[in-house]
């Protein structure tokens, strides 16, 4: 046991004082909070405001812009001028370009409309968008004018659904954010199992195949058995990941805040409603705090005393699992790196499916294929925290975990069976055959 553990003291602190794990595990957080402030600027920035000359042929505006609104990318000016004459001379009159509102506008009863933008300049998404908004909504509000309808009455009978589901009869019980949340967490889970089982799971490989290149691991069999050093190796390169993802968990939420304090105050609503133009509608902000307050809400409600808990469980078995594998292969492959990374593909591939698998368990977290899929080892440790939020019954959950761990036992055994065959193999590339035979030599 003091042998695993001076194994697991060298891989860990051999890693956290090299001069790259720090600069990015500071790094990391200070380019996060650099990409903040350059967005918060880019959106906040003071871009020159499109000058639209109206020429109005339709009487939608009755005689005045306001009826249409400006915001900081557009600024409209009513002309007298037809639309003819308006596009020998606009360009003298400073204006970008002219937006031509024909008479059949308003006789039209057709739903789909066109209407002429003239200028030498093509017009930014945000500022097509808008116009069509504004002369949409001026358009609306015309003809519920002219067909005698009281407005406020018609705004009465719009009527907005929140399906409220409830597992009980318990009054708070409210899921109405759910698949939200589940999503969320299930993404955020599986990114980090994604990216820090390819990570750290490359590094025990390439730890391995960098001490039977250079033969150091002569010396240390000689004094350990190789199934300690194989597990010394991914006990103390997961924690120098643990390590990095805990550092990063104080540190990127606090810098980001920090960030937002002192320059997040420079972004306007109209920065909103672009931002909301791009992604194909406007964004309400009393909706958009409602939503947020809901969700927080429901957030604080979830029992984190157990969510917690059960994702780092099965976080644990998913990198024991896949860097057990990934320790076999580099004491497999030797110094042939092409090799190497080709063999990582089928890994990849792996966790890929089990991406495709919580999107389909998000969707339906109680259907058959999301109950399968979560009994697999492989896919177990992104499915279950993706279902965590939907409550399912504690023993899925126990039976899943029990099999994860048994899954990650079997794997460490049967690598540390490889390993220790292939980590003195020199001189030839092993077959998969060959691999096979090393799982059945005899100590």
């Amino acid at each position: 046991m003091s042998k695993l553990w001076l194994i697991i003291k060298r891989e860990y602190f051999t890693r956290v004082t090299k001069k790259t794990f720090i600069l990015a595990t500071l790094g990391t957080p200070l380019a996060i909070a650099l990409f903040l402030a350059v967005e918060i600027y880019v959106l906040s920035y003071e871009s020159e405001s499109n000058r639209i000359a109206v020429v109005d042929d339709s009487g939608l505006v009755k005689g005045t812009t306001k009826a249409l609104g400006d915001n900081k990318t557009v600024k409209f000016f009513l002309k007298n001028e037809t639309f003819e004459e308006l596009q020998k001379t606009y360009k003298e009159q400073n204006y970008d370009g002219i937006l031509h509102l024909p008479a059949k506008l308003t006789t039209s009863k057709n739903k789909d409309l066109d209407i002429v933008y003239f200028s030498e300049d093509k017009l930014g998404i945000v500022s097509k968008d808008f116009i069509e908004k504004k002369i949409g909504t001026r358009l609306e509000e015309y003809r519920i004018e002219q067909s005698g309808y009281d407005r406020k009455v018609l705004d009465g009978f719009e009527t907005q659904i929140a399906l409220n589901q409830k597992t009980g009869n318990k009054e708070e019980d409210d899921k109405s954010f759910s698949a939200e949340i589940a999503s969320f967490i299930g993404l955020l889970v599986g990114y980090i199992m994604f990216f820090v089982v390819l990570i750290y799971g490359s590094m025990v490989m390439r730890s391995v195949m960098e001490e039977k290149t250079n033969r150091i691991v002569e010396v240390i069999i000689s004094s350990v058995k190789p199934f300690q050093l194989m597990l010394g190796k991914i006990i103390g390169v997961g924690m120098v990941g643990l390590t990095q993802l805990g550092i990063w968990a104080i540190l990127i939420p606090a810098i980001v805040m920090l960030t937002s304090m002192v320059i997040g105050g420079n972004v306007d609503p109209d920065s909103m409603q672009d931002m909301g133009a791009l992604g194909g509608g406007d964004i309400d902000p009393e909706e958009t705090l409602h939503k947020i307050t809901k969700i927080i809400e429901e957030l604080s409600n979830l029992n984190w005393w157990a969510i917690i808990p059960i994702c780092l469980a099965f976080f644990l078995g998913g990198y024991f699992l896949y860097s057990s594998i990934f320790a076999a292969l580099g004491s497999a492959v030797g110094d042939d790196a092409a090799e190497a990374q080709s063999l990582t593909i089928p890994i990849t591939g792996i966790l890929m499916l089990g991406f495709l698998l919580m999107i389909a368990a998000v969707r339906n977290p109680n259907s058959g294929l999301a109950f399968w899929s979560s009994m697999i080892p492989f896919f177990s440790p992104i499915l279950i925290p993706a279902r965590l939020a939907f409550n399912p019954p504690w023993w899925e959950i126990l039976l899943s975990f029990v099999l994860l761990v048994g899954a990650a036992l079997f794997f460490v055994w049967l690598s540390a069976r490889i390993y220790r065959v292939g980590i003195l193999m020199y001189g030839k590339k092993a077959t998969m055959k060959e691999i096979a035979k090393w799982m059945f030599y005899k100590d």
